[in-house]
């Protein structure tokens, strides 16, 4: 007779039969035999940066998801979110670099990369770095650690990594972290110069009363159909029923649209938008040439800006060639320079004057060298139009962005634990300045201990590889003077430093300065194959949280649907574990007291408390968690927000956060400086690498580097999404037919785009939708380089930051750039494989 075999006898056969199982993610058999399959699964709520989503469950596994009931426009990114849950990249356990276990901090750094990792426990893991934060702390004090951790890995109130890593630094001893953003780093620093606010988060006019009065819309280098699938909070996609709706109205009311950028993207297909094609990084020249067009044919609003604005007369000036330069910025004069038409641009001056236009400002343009003007002159622009404050018309730098333009309730979300360091310059990566609601848990906390007096330095956030290689260089920054500290050691979460940061060779050399760097991480990244110590945390559907829509239109609930995969972790529990070896005091500031269950109430009640006191009905937490959301509605007012229209009604009373109260064309605060990339008013600046410039006569192709469609920046690409454009498993570099003709290049073939700075692999697709000069390869593709570890190796699988410069926009904002000057050549020989999507070997296994 054939005994009956139980689970925990056929998991012991499989164990052993499969011997290597334990580098497999839940190598468990059982699951996937008997009735499992015929039982009923486990639906739950989650919600991601991609939208809000029904987890489905079943055989004990995170099988697939369902959109949000009412997300009427869900993005296909949400299909991923199984996919990289059970990825082969995925991180099971503990690891330690084998130079690091046997050396310590003393190891060879430029193992990095290359070095075999070691599986340890959690307990080893907690030991060396507790140990390391230590003798750091004493041997070079707390400015030594670098706990600037940047990313967009998670949209909980809880679990937010970056917040927990500043939090649980901060109370261990201290930490030097950053300010700004890679993506929005000089408008943030500019605009509130000009405007008095940050104008890549403030509310924009909304849909609504585009749709009534807009004219003639702008996308200038924005394309909000594709970067509105994601959100740094989580995206509910109104913004697409209003363009869609902008859409309908346009055939009824003849509203014109442009798309004034060097690719014809996404938003500007789907309206038809005429192509107004320039070079990258002469947008003002081009900007220039309208302001002069419509100066020298009185076409500006100069009742506008003399009531309005401030500075005209020195801009004037300068428009004039009455400047330093001497030279006249004629629409002959910026055509030159940008690549469009004298006869175009003045056309485009006149129609703008003529018909209520909107300009939508993206963030592209800005990642470049001399990234602080375009939004200035953008708003110079706008104020010369003289629609500022009026239905339909005016300027906005978000609609790209976190569904902006969309009408937004005042929810009584409250403000939970915010990202909010000592210095209140550490705001989380790309969220709002002022965003309301559950954001994540704080920096600071509020039990008493010497970790309330401590102070975090920051430094400019794309700046940490020229820190790394000047510790002590005083530079300035936005009007003050810094001083790199001599940083020993990092620890990151919630991030991916070597996709996100510019010039990857030279970031490979510099990071050999840190004696020690920690990464928590889900996936195999090459940050954490860069990393000494690496610990596996979870996903967010393998935790419980709370979190919010960007929109203020929901709160939902964050419900773990699966077990974590092998040994995975939450962020928060990871952070008191180090935290234990210090001492009772430091685990009791970190926590407050609370379970994690208990924070997430908090979070709840505070902001139910909130709408309590507002008169809005919120139900009961057990209500809420059971059903997986709250929905707030949208007042009727909120439909019809006008950027600026209480400052046009009235600029004394409600007059802008700047010296003059004014927008200011001049700023004398700027001016004051003495910067020599930065002046007072908007101004071309020649990039130093431009289609202009001596360096194309070697590298004749304009590089740009958009956002993905099939992925959020990095998040995603270690999933099955990625085959729905890779070319030949390589990312997509689009090129004009006759610059492939030129290199004897067809469609579908693997190339090498390369500069002085590095090389990468790349799939071509020919199109026309980029201009002649022009190649476009998105950002955020994995680095696979062949011989890792070693600088100057080809990325075989297409991240474009191997090409682009680490160099600063200014001495104002200090930013990052996202274009280069490139030669691409059809590659020959053996097609290398991709080798980052799997785990890396462990040795011994």
């Amino acid at each position: 007779m054939t005994k009956k075999m139980d689970r925990r006898s056929f998991l012991k056969v499989g164990t052993a039969a499969t011997g290597a199982a334990i580098a497999t993610v839940n190598a468990e058999a059982i699951p996937l035999v008997g009735d499992s399959i015929l039982q009923d699964g486990v639906d739950g709520m989650s919600a991601s940066h991609f939208g809000a989503v029904k987890t489905k469950v079943r055989n004990g596994r995170f099988e697939s998801v369902e959109a949000f009931e009412e997300d009427r426009y869900p993005s296909s990114m949400i299909q991923g979110l199984p996919a990289r849950t059970y990825a082969q990249d995925r991180i099971l356990y503990p690891c330690v670099r084998e130079g690091y276990l046997k050396h310590g901090y003393k190891s060879d750094k430029s193992k990095r990369g290359s070095d075999k990792y070691v599986r340890v426990s959690w307990e080893k893991a907690f030991d060396l770095i507790a140990d390391e934060l230590k003798r750091v702390y004493k041997s070079y004090g707390p400015d030594a650690v670098f706990g600037g951790s940047y990313g967009w890995f998670c949209v909980g109130s809880l679990n937010n990594p970056q917040a927990l890593v500043g939090r649980m630094l901060g109370v261990a001893g201290g930490y030097t972290s950053r300010t700004l953003t890679y993506s929005t780093h000089a408008i943030r620093a500019i605009t509130p110069y000009v405007t008095g606010g940050d104008e890549s988060s403030n509310q924009q006019t909304a849909y609504p009363n585009l749709i009534a009065n807009s004219e003639c819309i702008v996308f200038w280098s924005s394309d909000p159909i594709n970067t509105n699938q994601i959100a740094w909070g989580v995206p509910d996609h109104q913004s697409y029923e209003y363009m869609k709706q902008l859409k309908a109205e346009a055939k009824k009311r003849n509203i014109k649209f442009y798309c004034i950028d060097p690719v014809y993207n996404n938003t500007a297909m789907y309206f038809g938008a005429e192509h107004i094609k320039v070079r990258p990084t002469t947008d003002v020249a081009m900007m220039l040439g309208m302001a002069h067009y419509l100066y020298s044919e009185n076409l500006y609003s100069k009742e506008f800006v003399e009531k309005y604005t401030s500075g005209f007369a020195e801009f004037k000036a300068y428009l004039l060639g009455e400047g330093d330069d001497k030279v006249i910025k004629t629409p002959e004069w910026a055509a030159k320079i940008c690549g469009v038409e004298a006869s175009v641009i003045k056309l485009l001056a006149k129609e703008f004057a003529s018909k209520r236009t909107m300009l939508m400002g993206g963030w592209g343009f800005q990642r470049a060298h001399h990234g602080e003007q375009p939004h200035w002159m953008l708003i110079t622009l706008a104020s010369m139009l003289g629609q500022i404050g009026l239905p339909g018309g005016g300027f906005g730098c978000a609609y790209h962005y976190s569904d902006g333009g969309v009408p937004a309730p005042a929810a009584a979300t409250g403000n939970a634990l915010s990202n909010n360091g000592s210095q209140g310059a550490v705001a989380g990566a790309d969220a709002p300045a002022a965003s309301p609601g559950l954001t994540g848990m704080s920096v600071n906390s509020k039990v008493d201990g010497p970790w309330k007096q401590r102070k975090v330095p920051v430094i400019p956030v794309s700046r940490i590889v020229e820190c790394l290689e000047n510790p002590g260089l005083e530079i300035l920054f936005d009007g003050k003077k810094l001083t790199y500290p001599d940083l020993k050691m990092a620890y990151w979460a919630g991030g991916n430093p070597f996709h996100h940061h510019q010039d990857r060779n030279r970031m490979i050399k510099a990071w050999q300065k840190f004696e020690t760097f920690v990464v928590n991480e889900c996936f195999w990244t090459a940050t954490a194959r860069m990393a000494d110590i690496v610990l596996p945390a979870t996903t967010e559907q393998e935790r419980n949280d709370i979190t919010k829509s960007h929109t203020n239109s929901y709160i939902f609930a964050m419900k773990k649907a699966v077990e974590p995969v092998g040994e995975a972790m939450d962020d928060f529990d990871i952070f008191v574990n180090i935290l234990r070896r210090f001492s009772a005091a430091e685990v009791l500031a970190f926590t407050e007291g609370k379970s994690k269950m208990e924070w997430i109430k908090s979070f709840y009640e505070e902001s139910f408390n909130k709408a309590k006191k507002s008169g809005v009905a919120m139900p009961s937490f057990d209500e809420f968690w059971e059903k997986g959301f709250v929905k707030f509605e949208t007042p009727e007012s909120a439909k019809n927000f006008i950027k600026y229209k209480t400052f046009r009604d009235n600029p004394v009373t409600h007059r802008l956060g700047t010296p003059s109260g004014k927008i200011e064309i001049f700023s004398k605060k700027i001016a004051g400086f003495g910067y020599k990339d930065c002046k007072g008013h908007p101004t071309w600046f020649e990039p130093m690498e431009w289609l202009g410039s001596s360096v194309a006569k070697e590298f004749p192709l304009n590089l740009v580097s958009p956002h993905p469609k099939y992925r959020l920046h990095s998040q995603l690409n270690n999933t099955w999404l990625r085959d729905l454009e890779e070319v030949q498993g390589r990312e997509p570099i689009w090129m004009h037919p006759k610059d492939a003709a030129k290199r004897g290049i067809q469609n579908g073939d693997v190339v090498r785009i390369f500069n002085k700075r590095g090389q990468v692999l790349g799939g071509t697709v020919v199109t026309e939708a980029v201009m002649e000069g022009v190649v476009r390869m998105q950002e955020g593709a994995w680095y696979d380089p062949k011989e890792p570890g070693k600088i100057g190796s080809l990325c075989v699988h297409g991240d474009v930051n191997v090409l682009i410069a680490d160099i600063p926009t200014s001495e104002l904002a200090q930013g990052n750039q996202a274009t280069a000057l490139v030669e691409i050549e059809k590659f020959k020989g053996e097609l290398p494989a991709i080798g980052i999507f799997k785990a890396p070997v462990m040795k011994g296994m």
